[in-house]
């Protein structure tokens, strides 16, 4: 979205989130689309990396959206729209992982149904590293569901430290201790990639007991001025 008038015909920048944001809550009925055209292929992608099932990722986008849609007059402004977004997609999706442990169903390996198409484009690897890519995705799922969003949000989808702490809110040394904790897990169940070895059966989580990560990021974007460790996050230590 621009606006024209700029000398030699050049564009202006559109709004920016936070006055699409407001322009939402003020009545536009354009002004949230926007907003989700801006940021729907990365929301959908650290959804689908999060869950790892296409229907379960579409399904929690839009729960996300709709709840970010009805608490947009919320926002109190003191973190940036896009880290907002990602938190309630983040929560959704955390949500809908933990409603699937308690209820345990069978995906399909490539992790989607085959009776329904995802939607909005899907990370792929190459077609010759398919089956890697596959294993990888199967060993993230494996982890527990907050290293795995601290790994998702750092390892594959780019951002900084700084970032995923604001996104998750908590602590700078909580993304980097669950990112290590993750990585090491992911490294003991992709060792047969390198060895050529078939890995042994997983075991149960870690040492510490820590499955299914009882924790639920605030929503409140107060908590990006000022990241802190949550309830299940005491034990860890950068």
């Amino acid at each position: 979205m621009t606006t024209g008038g700029a000398p030699g015909g050049a564009d202006l920048p559109g709004p920016t989130d936070a006055e699409l944001l407001r322009a939402h809550v003020e009545g536009d009925p354009l002004a949230f689309n926007e907003l989700v055209r801006r940021h729907r292929d990365r929301l959908w992608a650290v959804a689908l990396r999060t869950i790892g099932d296409r229907e379960e990722a579409a399904d929690a986008v839009q729960d996300a959206l709709l709840s970010a849609h009805r608490a947009a007059a919320r926002f109190r402004g003191d973190s940036q729209v896009t880290t907002w977004l990602h938190r309630i997609v983040v929560n959704a999706c955390l949500d809908r992982i933990r409603r699937r442990q308690a209820h345990p169903t069978v995906p399909l390996p490539d992790g989607s149904h085959a009776d329904k198409g995802g939607t909005g484009p899907e990370p792929a690897a190459p077609a010759h590293d398919h089956d890697t890519a596959l294993v990888v995705r199967a060993a993230l799922a494996e982890l527990p569901p907050e290293q795995r969003a601290a790994l998702v949000l750092v390892d594959v989808q780019g951002y900084a430290v700084v970032e995923a702490a604001q996104i998750l809110g908590v602590a700078e040394g909580t993304i980097k201790s669950r990112c290590a904790r993750g990585r090491a897990r992911m490294a003991v169940a992709l060792k047969h990639l390198r060895t050529g070895v078939d890995p042994e059966p997983a075991r149960d989580r870690d040492h510490s007991g820590n499955q299914a990560g009882e924790e639920r990021v605030s929503t409140g974007s107060s908590s990006a001025a000022g990241p802190h460790p949550g309830p299940g996050d005491r034990g860890e230590q950068p």
